[in-house]
């Protein structure tokens, strides 16, 4: 809604109340040319006015888009690179298509209650509509409210079995949740599938994560260093190799893991935080035993 004091819209709709006004009142020899005067005139500076707006809706759009690329490192070093997959969306008359972008979009802009939310009722419009389910999944769990999300993506494995994000991330729940085992299970049918290259990769990471909480250093190494084979940009995966270097005793190799880390992408947050190891380590100071110190 638009109030008399908008600065765009009021003083066009002063104008509209003032030939309105002009056009109730007795008639006078030059009423008519005037009123068609300002009129015309008003439906040039209306036209005008929503093309430029109309313009700058679209540069909004990209400056969006832009926001986007500049927090996607932002929302992985909160969630650990937690993978979500962009809709692709067919639009339909119930409405729920508008629901789910717009549960996308604002998960993009790290707004996860209020993706909760638009995709609930994305959900009351389509139920089970298996892209609004997957992004609820994503948002519950960048919410931390591991047990819905969990819940949220066994509906959509149920509906879709093969469906490998879905099942990575039911995997990282089940590591968030300290249940090994079924996060093992999981996430070793992903990479045991192999239907979904991004799946793959975060099935390794994910399940070198698992061994380096139960510290077995052996098994974390090779699943964190076959994540990076598969994605030399995820830079959390350096972090935690380099991790589990340290506490195998192969110290030199763990610096030079961390350095690969910062090189990859040097202002990555989790870039920062390889640099941050390389200057503690390089002090004399302990490597923290959780990833998130």
């Amino acid at each position: 809604m638009t109030g008399p004091d908008d600065p765009i819209v009021g003083p066009l709709r002063t104008e509209f109340r003032a030939i309105a006004a002009l056009l109730a009142a007795p008639a006078g020899p030059g009423t008519p040319e005037e009123a068609k005067r300002r009129i015309i005139a008003l439906f040039k500076q209306v036209d005008g006015a929503l093309g430029g707006l109309t313009g700058l809706k679209e540069e909004i759009r990209g400056l969006v888009d832009r926001y986007k690329e500049v927090s996607a490192d932002q929302a992985t070093a909160r969630a650990r690179g937690i993978p979500g997959q962009e809709p692709q969306v067919h639009h339909d008359h119930l409405g729920a298509s508008t629901y789910i972008e717009k549960g996308w979009s604002l998960i993009s802009l790290g707004d996860p209650p209020g993706a909760i939310q638009a995709l609930n009722r994305a959900l009351e419009l389509a139920p089970g509509d298996p892209q609004a389910l997957s992004l609820l999944g994503w948002a519950q769990m960048l919410d931390e409210q591991y047990d819905d999300a969990l819940g949220t993506f066994s509906r959509v494995l149920t509906k879709e079995p093969a469906n490998a994000l879905a099942r990575v991330n039911v995997g990282f729940i089940c590591l968030k949740k300290k249940i090994f085992g079924e996060a093992i299970e999981h996430l070793s049918r992903v990479i045991r599938i192999d239907n979904d290259r991004k799946a793959t990769l975060y099935a390794h990471y994910y399940l070198g994560l698992v061994y380096l909480e139960r510290e077995m250093m052996s098994d974390a190494q090779s699943f964190l260093g076959k994540a990076i084979a598969l994605g030399p940009n995820l830079i959390e995966a350096y972090y935690d190799l380099g991790r589990a270097q340290w506490f195998a005793g192969r110290r030199e190799d763990a610096r030079a893991t961390w350095t690969d880390g910062v090189l990859a992408n040097r202002f990555a947050p989790w870039a920062l935080r390889c640099q941050e190891l390389l200057d503690r380590t390089a002090r004399g100071e302990e490597v923290p035993r959780s990833g998130s110190s």
